[in-house]
């Protein structure tokens, strides 16, 4: 048998912050080294953070990246680990994405990755060159190009992200080219849903191609991205490790990596695709590492959980959660990490506000504020934890003369919980001199309209976050959803003011769902107030934004089949009858109408949101996700 202990690397970067990340990736080197790692495999772009887009123009940039990477070779050294690294790197006039080994304070060789995305939050081939099969030069004395690495203890390669998730990536050719290990450097974003199609696809990759896959991916959030961490090692298409997501540390197992040629051996379709490829394709360069690698004497052979190679270890009853248990989890800990790390990793804040309406939106986005203290300071007592959030979290309640005696309930029960400093801040003193302004820049026939008067007190209570924003050096998080700002329900200079816009890319039926979890898990008051009253902005006497709208299940239905699906609205109304029978065809075809007609002439209102986090396949946002032009017309419909 020959073993060896691979690790996983969960690195928490920040772009930019070059001799940080490498700091940190060091740190991770030492505690592998005790571990008895023999390979380690850090996330994409681990030295320059992810993503760094335009950044990669300035070659100081480029070059500063190379010099920590030196210093990361020099500080590792005597670790005895094979580090797998990602960076930037230039070559000429060209920019590439790529992966570094380094073993025994040497740089080996440098990876570029071939597929380079460009579609929904990504744009890297708008800036960055691509890898070619066959590519062979130099970088700064070390080799570049489609590699192999020759190692005392077997044969590896290094890709990186996209390149794996094409099943004509690199992998097979170096597979061909006797790579037994590939180490995948990714930065792959939390999507819902993303987790089972990583695990699977990563899975069928080792199998295809009949190797040992392990793959890191990034944790933590740099703009509006979410990096959820993690990573796998798949064996011939076994998933052998899952690592825990949303945190930063070491995975580390130990694999046989004979069972892969053994695998190969009886394998006649492998070993006859090998042979074709191998007799008509130009050869793979292959690196000779000739330091030895950390001794491995000491390592066990890796024993199933359970004793046994035929029965899998199944989980006892309770043991793991539920599918829908791991959904809301996971959206809670994204959205909770993504206003922590923009908190913190922005330098330019020492508080978090939210301004606080007693309705849905508003208190799931100050759940999620309380969940990143919690989760950050996880080590600390509950007592130190309510300390830091009554240092550092921040509602208002700025009620009008239509808010209710239970919204403003809602919202102090919920405050109180959450054990956050709470403030009533009244508007309706402002209201009216603000109006009588307006009412001196018109002009004779143009009065103030009911639409007016309800903007003008969401822009009060955006002002008033700002001057405390000022003030207080707060973070304002914007509470606005996906489905609302998707259909211009929301005011610009108000409810869309913010530094940070949390929940942007949830729909309505989603914050609901999640507030409905949130409940039965923690049974809170503020909760239940809150959905006890239908939603509503309150900004006129007896308004519900259903009744504005139309039924928020439908509207998102419309959302997805019109802005994800791309349908006409003539075939979103067909799929409607399907799915919401108890609506008359006749209703349906009247609120898709509405959705295609004020989805349109609001696209002026979403592109001025704050920056978003990223949390699905579909997002509002013309920088990274769903591209249109502003100026447009309907007549296609």
């Amino acid at each position: 048998m020959r073993l060896v202990r691979v690790g996983i690397a969960n690195v928490n970067t920040t772009v930019g912050a070059v001799k940080d990340n490498a700091t940190r990736a060091i740190a991770l080197s030492k505690r592998a080294a005790e571990d008895g790692v023999t390979v380690l495999v850090y996330p994409e772009q681990l030295l320059a953070g992810y993503s760094p887009e335009d950044l990669v123009q300035w070659r100081a940039f480029v070059a500063a990246q190379w010099v920590e990477l030196e210093r990361f070779a020099e500080a590792t050294k005597d670790d005895g680990v094979v580090s797998a690294v990602g960076l930037t790197v230039a070559r000429g006039a060209h920019v590439y994405n790529s992966a570094a080994l380094v073993h025994g304070g040497k740089i080996w060789g440098v990876v570029p990755k071939e597929k380079l995305p460009t579609y929904n939050v990504f744009y890297e081939a708008r800036t960055l060159a691509n890898g070619v099969p066959g590519l062979l030069d130099e970088v700064h004395g070390v080799p570049f190009g489609d590699l192999v690495f020759e190692l005392d203890f077997g044969t590896i390669a290094l890709e990186v992200c996209e390149d794996i998730w094409s099943p004509d990536g690199p992998m097979r050719r170096r597979s061909y080219a006797g790579a037994e290990l590939v180490l995948n450097l990714s930065a792959s974003p939390f999507r819902l849903g993303v987790v089972e199609t990583r695990r699977e696809m990563i899975a069928t990759r080792a199998g295809d191609n009949l190797v040992t896959v392990v793959y890191s991916n990034l944790v933590g959030a740099n703009d509006g991205l979410v990096f959820d961490g993690g990573g796998y090692v798949a064996q011939n298409g076994r998933l052998v490790v899952d690592a825990k997501r949303f945190r930063e540390g070491l995975t580390a197992t130990t694999i046989d990596l004979d069972r892969t040629t053994r695998a190969r051996t009886e394998n006649t379709t492998w070993r006859h695709d090998q042979m074709a490829f191998e007799a008509s394709s130009a050869a793979v360069a292959t690196v000779e590492v000739d330091v030895p690698t950390t001794r491995r004497e000491a390592l066990r052979y890796p024993a199933p959980k359970n004793q046994s190679f035929f029965l899998p270890a199944f989980a006892k009853p309770g043991e793991e959660p539920t599918p829908r248990e791991r959904f809301f989890e996971d959206i809670l800990d994204a959205l909770a990490l993504g206003i922590g790390d923009y908190y913190e990793k922005t330098g330019a804040f020492k508080t978090i506000g939210v301004a606080l309406s007693g309705g849905r939106d508003s208190l799931l986005c100050l759940w999620l504020a309380r969940r990143y203290i919690d989760t950050r300071y996880a080590s600390e007592s509950k007592e130190a934890r309510d300390a830091r959030v009554k240092t550092t979290l921040r509602a208002f309640f700025m009620p009008s003369r239509h808010s209710s005696e239970g919204t403003r309930r809602a919202a102090e029960e919920a405050a109180k919980e959450l054990g956050v400093p709470f403030a009533i801040v009244p508007i309706d003193e402002a209201i009216a001199p603000e109006i009588a302004a307006v009412e001196t820049m018109l002009q004779p026939g143009e009065t103030v309209n009911a639409i007016t008067r309800q903007n003008v007190q969401a822009r009060l209570r955006g002002e008033r976050m700002w001057n405390w924003s000022n003030s207080a050096a707060g973070l304002f998080l914007q509470t606005s959803n996906m489905s609302e700002k998707a259909v211009g329900y929301t005011t610009i200079g108000g409810d869309m003011e913010g530094a940070l816009s949390v929940i942007a890319n949830v729909p309505k039926t989603v914050v609901n769902a999640i507030l409905d979890y949130l409940y039965e898990t923690t049974q809170s008051e503020g909760i239940r107030l809150t959905l006890e009253k239908p939603a509503s902005a309150e900004l006129a006497d007896n308004q519900e934004d259903e009744r504005d709208l139309m039924p928020f299940p439908v509207l998102d239905a419309c959302f997805s089949l019109y802005a994800g699906d791309k349908m006409a609205p003539k075939e979103v109304v067909v799929a409607l009858v399907s799915i919401f029978p108890e609506h008359p065809p006749a209703q349906l075809e009247a609120w898709t109408m509405k959705f295609a007609r004020l989805f349109s002439q609001s696209i002026y209102k979403w592109v001025q949101t704050p920056l978003c986090l990223h949390v699905g396949n579909l997002d509002l946002d013309r920088e990274r996700a769903l591209q249109l032009p502003v100026v447009q017309k309907g007549e296609w419909h």
